[in-house]
């Protein structure tokens, strides 16, 4: 039986991807998955900062991304959790 390798504890990928977006994905050994991450957070970001009202927030001026970003935590945290799992499942 070939040795598993030990996946990244999935509080070590969590805040990765809190402080460096798509980086989670990385660390999971998804990096295509991160860069589309990355890319759709620039993309929604800018769209909605050039559509936005001048009086809304900067966090409004930035929802796309911002959601986005969000969606890329959970992304990464969850598939960590589940291949954490899946190793200590094998062992």
């Amino acid at each position: 039986m070939p040795e598993l390798r030990r996946p990244p504890h999935p509080w070590l990928v969590l805040l990765v991807a809190i402080v460096l977006p798509g980086c989670g994905q990385v660390m999971n050994r998804q990096p295509q998955r991160g860069l589309v991450f990355v890319f759709f957070i620039l993309l929604l970001g800018t769209l909605t900062l050039l559509t936005a009202d001048p009086s809304v927030s900067v966090v409004g001026k930035l929802a796309g991304g911002v959601f986005v970003y969000a969606m890329a935590i959970l992304d990464a945290y969850r598939t960590a959790r589940l291949r954490r799992e899946i190793w200590r499942r094998e062992i």
